[in-house]
């Protein structure tokens, strides 16, 4: 099996430096708690495994050719994505609303101090729906990865290979990234800042859904 290896690392990680739905929901999940962003990495990688079992299964193909299965999808991912930012608003407001009647403190306790395992589904889910109906990622196994399979071997086979060089490029680099990300807990302990964050994420999901959901 031969696969040009530099080629596709170069697009693969151009890929993932480019910010999208996964590079925000894990930032915003790295925000609140360390291992809640590390949740939604391993959660958004175990969407793009999906992708990628789909299309060494020939199932992608079926789908994207399918207008009203792809449009399906889409739609799906943008109402989802759309529900994390309308839920990001209004908690803003909420704490807005707490802060103005002298409960911030419980408040904050509140956010901050649920169970490690609820944090940790809430960050898998998050992060796994959010990879998982962004049809792009398929799309992305379908035009991008042939590219990269030599035709004299198994297109399956050198698809599945590529697909987990895939999935642990991005998992090193999630994880790379929440180390970051997770450095704004210290600004977000501020309320002011945090209620400007939580609404300029909000309105960031709302803004990608509602795009994807405008492309015809």
């Amino acid at each position: 099996m031969t696969v040009d290896l530099v080629g596709f690392l170069g697009v693969v990680l151009v890929a993932y430096v480019v910010p999208g739905p996964d590079f925000l929901v894990v930032v915003r999940s790295a925000a609140e708690d360390p291992s809640k962003g590390r949740a939604a990495a391993l959660g958004a990688q175990t969407g793009l495994c999906v992708h990628m079992l789909a299309a060494a299964a020939g199932l992608s193909v079926i789908a994207t050719r399918s207008p009203l299965v792809y449009d399906g999808i889409r739609l799906m991912g943008a109402a989802y994505l759309v529900y994390l930012g309308v839920r990001a608003v209004l908690a803003a407001r909420r704490a807005a609303r707490e802060r103005r009647n002298a409960n911030e403190a419980a408040s904050h306790a509140a956010q901050e101090g649920g169970p490690a395992r609820g944090r940790f589904r809430s960050g898998f889910t998050q992060g796994f729906l959010t990879n998982l109906l962004n049809p792009k990622a398929a799309l992305f196994f379908l035009s991008v990865l042939p590219q990269f399979v030599d035709g004299d071997g198994s297109p399956a086979r050198q698809i599945f290979f590529l697909g987990m060089l895939d999935v642990v490029i991005g998992v090193a680099y999630w994880f790379a990234l929440v180390v970051v990300s997770a450095r704004l807990r210290a600004l977000l302990a501020r309320p002011r800042i945090r209620h400007r964050w939580e609404l300029t994420t909000g309105w960031l999901f709302i803004a990608i859904g509602v795009s994807v959901a405008a492309v015809a």
